[in-house]
């Protein structure tokens, strides 16, 4: 049975128009400018951004600000800007080696070449709400240190340098785009990568987390991990070289993971590599985890069935805007359906009812 409703569109423009009234919040409360949001909301607004696969902090604030702060509503409205956008070209490799670091640590050598930059962090915050910031016209914090401009050479490889972590072979080959080229199974390292750095942080983080409970047994240390910006640079055809465009920040994590060797490889140690838009070091390692797990068969390991060794659950599963979009079309209209179910089920209580009846007599 269908069953015809009437006056939807009204309904919808009326629920627009709700929706920016509910936005807006109190008139009498000043309205949040774009500035603030990239600002002061600087670790929403990069995950915006790598998770959206789209580099524009203003367009990330926009984005939160239009979608309330729902941040998967505002990755949404970022990959859906994205695709409207020209294609020029594509960029050269960045060079995260010669990062200008505003935070650099490794949890595997003390004394790491460069030295440790612990920088803009919550690791050592008591977690106790600051009343202070309350207080309306809070004095500017000044910064006491600048970002580390020079080179710092990469912790793994020192322990390269002995032979005692895997070796990763360079590849002349260009990697596909995850946004241009249809995801296939099984897929290639740079395609997981790239699935990883734009899902959901919080799939990712769970999946890793698992690898940590044994659920693939996953035994890593942070090798490093850095954050700060690196030029991008473009090769102009007409020029017939590259040129700086501008810069990106980046998170970059490599993790040390145990490894007995199998028959393929010697015992070594092996990496798990992350790397993300702007200061999203969760994302970053969690990354690297999950990377390392879902590479137990190339590395020769048993697969052990955990889910974060599943590459197809993995990667079928983390994208939040697919996600989303399969969940949340549930709550529209389903009239049809519904009728076609409710009278199948009508049908069958009537029938089993009726043999039930046939029985007693």
């Amino acid at each position: 049975m269908y069953v015809a409703v009437k006056g939807g569109e009204q309904a919808i423009d009326a629920a627009h128009d709700w929706l920016a009234e509910e936005r807006r919040g109190d008139v009498a409360v000043p309205e949040l400018s774009v500035a603030q949001i990239r600002e002061q909301m600087a670790l929403a607004v990069n995950r915006v951004m790598a998770e959206g696969s789209l580099y524009d902090p203003d367009l990330a604030a926009l984005a939160i600000k239009q979608a309330r702060g729902d941040l998967i509503e505002a990755i949404f409205l970022i990959r859906a800007y994205r695709t409207t956008l020209p294609r020029f070209g594509s960029a050269q490799p960045v060079e995260t080696g010669q990062m200008a670091c505003d935070r650099r640590i490794s949890a595997t050598f003390k004394d790491a070449p460069g030295g440790q930059v612990l920088g803009p962090t919550f690791d050592y915050t008591h977690r106790l709400i600051d009343f202070a910031l309350a207080a309306e016209g809070e004095p500017p914090v000044a910064r006491e240190g600048e970002a580390n401009a020079e080179a710092m050479p990469r912790v793994t490889g020192m322990l390269g340098r002995d032979g005692l972590i895997q070796q990763e072979a360079p590849s002349d080959e260009a990697p596909p785009d995850l946004t241009r080229t249809p995801l296939e199974f099984p897929a290639t390292r740079p395609l997981r990568l790239q699935a990883l750095t734009r899902g959901d942080e919080g799939f990712v983080l769970s999946m890793a987390y698992s690898t940590q409970r044994g659920y693939g047994r996953n035994h890593p240390f942070v090798g490093e991990l850095r954050i700060g910006a690196v030029p991008v640079e473009m090769e102009i055809p007409e020029l017939g070289f590259a040129v700086e465009i501008g810069e990106v920040v980046l998170t970059e994590c490599e993790t040390v993971n145990q490894f007995i060797g199998s028959k393929t490889e010697p015992p070594q140690f092996t990496r798990g590599y992350g790397l993300v838009f702007g200061q999203t070091e969760r994302k970053a390692i969690s990354m690297a985890l999950v990377d390392r797990a879902l590479r137990c068969e190339e590395l020769g390991e048993d697969n052990l069935g955990a889910p974060a060794q599943d590459e197809e659950f993995v990667i079928a599963h983390s994208d939040n805007i697919q996600a989303t979009g399969f969940l949340e079309h549930i709550k529209l209209p389903h009239y049809v359906d519904f009728q076609a179910e409710l009278e199948l089920v009508r049908k069958l209580r009537s029938e089993a009812m009726a043999e039930h009846r046939e029985a007693a007599e």
